[in-house]
């Protein structure tokens, strides 16, 4: 537990220069006769801001300072605290461990309410700081309304909160509904609910007279219990807000994100509005900034299509190709690559769009419009980084192939995605924005094409139960195939041939195709058939 001071809270400010003598003389005879305590008596005195207060009995105490809107805490955790001691001590608890219990109060030196809180639960508890204004919402709004979101649903006030479809609401009106106890929490619980469940994205959907919600978990979108349609523009507003867009702007496409904390991990949270006939709708992509990137040997690789795949990013220079449709998995396999090149011996840098999560020891630039700052920009910068290692987020246009190609010709290991549906595609779509096929037979020495796959539930092996919603599926593994580039392969290149005559040259060389590495992971009993062809339908 933190080390608590002997020393007074005026006697802190006094001897760090904060407040004088006079001032604290004046606080304390304000205490003597009102009873409030101390720190308030000083803010409404103007001798120091509330931020201020909070901010020096963070460092004074060496506890942490919590912002409560960036964090998503867990019913559980509320229930660890009764609401009659988090109003009266105004504390809020927002962390459990074993038998410690982390509070946000407005006074953290107040040891009786560390005391009583510690009596009445049986949990010892770690102090942190927040406003007082920043833990009354955080208790109006955890305490106020409780349940899961389809309680809170129920228990949303449709005179207060509703808004009838093509009604004019004043700008101030709609602000103020997006900051309602009722509607706070409900998409709070939106979102944990998505994150326990696994979920990779949330739909926020407006239909003509109702308003659905869906979760996309393990590439599946999934129905969730959903609001009346009335109360669709307080929980888009309420995002929007979040989010830091602008709620009178209901005509164009915007796009935001934020991130909030929920125990402790970080979710960060992309978003995407677009207007439709019956409303805005929004899609929150979440990704568990916290999360370690994974090993090649996590992901599913066949034994010899690993031992091949990673002889490849050991190359000195070449484009290493990763292609799929949105969602496959390509940016996990690429950050699993750049992961085992890691070394201080190396300068990696990567241009990416968004980066999604954080490499330690890793240069990442994100793509950034409207400072004009692209791939094919970035990437011109990059070189002149003097860079051993790098990665594209995307190959989209000729400019940025070019420049990768030209990367990869001057003694780069160069990284990129591709939107293709195989790996012998990938050299089509290059062909097909211009470069030329002499380029592609010299730069690329291989294409990997993937897709992800249900795997089987652990708990009921397939059948359904509550933790897989009943689906007989949780979690995905990839599936792959790893097209290395032989003179066979590179000769048909440069005389254009076609894909197909490309993918049986790479067939009869060695590669696996996405459906065959399918079908072995059924033979292991990982998953099922019927999810292997769903997955690679198009073969």
């Amino acid at each position: 537990m933190p080390r608590r001071e002997k020393k007074s809270l005026g006697e802190w400010l006094l001897e760090q220069g904060v407040i004088t003598s006079k001032v604290w003389q004046e606080a304390q005879e304000e205490e003597r006769k009102t009873g409030r305590p101390l720190r308030k008596v000083l803010v409404e005195k103007g001798a120091i801001s509330e931020e201020d207060m909070v901010s020096f009995l963070a460092r004074q105490m060496d506890i942490p300072r919590i912002e409560l809107s960036n964090y998503l805490i867990d019913t559980k955790v509320i229930d660890c605290v009764p609401e009659v001691l988090a109003r009266k001590y105004q504390l809020i608890p927002i962390l459990k461990i074993g038998r410690n219990v982390t509070c946000a109060m407005a006074d953290p030196m107040n040891i009786f309410a560390l005391d009583e809180v510690r009596m009445n639960t049986g949990l010892t508890v770690e102090p942190a700081v927040s406003t007082e204004a920043e833990i009354k919402k955080a208790l109006d709004e955890y305490y106020g309304v409780r349940g899961s979101m389809e309680e809170v649903i129920k228990g949303l006030d449709e005179h207060k909160l509703g808004i009838k479809d093509g009604e004019e609401v004043e700008l101030k009106r709609l602000a103020g509904i997006a900051d309602e106890p009722p509607v706070v929490r409900l998409v709070n619980i939106m979102v944990m609910e998505a994150v326990r469940e696994g979920a990779s994205d949330i739909h926020v959907e407006p239909q003509e007279e109702s308003l659905a919600i869906r979760f996309r978990i393990d590439g599946v979108l999934y129905e969730k219990e959903s609001p009346p349609k009335h109360f669709q523009s307080a929980i888009i507003s309420r995002i929007k807000v979040l989010a830091n867009l602008d709620i009178a702007e209901r005509r164009r496409p915007q796009d935001g994100r934020f991130h909030m904390k929920m125990e402790n991990r970080q979710i960060d949270l992309r978003i995407s509005c677009v207007p439709t006939i019956y409303g805005e709708n929004v899609v929150m992509r979440l990704l568990d900034a916290t999360s370690a990137v994974l090993g090649l040997e996590q992901l599913g690789f066949a034994r010899e299509t690993l031992t091949h795949y990673r002889k490849l990013v050991k190359q000195a220079h070449g484009i290493i190709l990763v292609t799929g449709p949105t969602g496959s998995g390509k940016t996990t396999t690429l950050y699993a690559s750049l992961n085992i090149l890691n070394t201080p011996e190396k300068n990696i840098i990567t241009i990416e769009d968004p980066v999604e999560y954080r490499l330690h020891g890793i240069r990442q630039i994100q793509v950034n419009l409207q400072a004009d700052l692209t791939f094919a920009k970035g990437l011109r910068s990059v070189l002149r980084q003097d860079p051993d290692i790098i990665m594209v987020g995307e190959i989209r246009d000729l400019e940025t192939a070019e420049i990768a190609i030209q990367a990869a010709l001057t003694g780069h290991l160069v990284f990129a995605t591709l939107h293709t549906n195989d790996a012998p595609g990938a050299v089509t779509r290059l062909l097909d924005m211009g470069i030329e096929p002499y380029l592609i037979s010299s730069s690329v020495i291989g294409v990997i094409a993937q897709r992800l796959v249900r795997l089987f539930c652990k708990g009921c092996e397939g059948k359904g139960c509550k933790a897989c919603l009943n689906t007989g599926y949780k979690g995905r593994m990839g599936i792959y195939e790893l097209m290395i580039l032989n003179e066979d392969i590179r000769q048909l290149i440069t005389q254009k041939s076609s894909s197909e005559e490309i993918r049986k040259a790479a067939i009869k060389a060695g590669m696996k195709t996405l459906r065959e590495d399918g079908l072995e992971k059924v033979t292991q009993k990982l998953t099922s058939q019927e999810e292997v062809l769903r997955v690679t339908q198009e073969e």
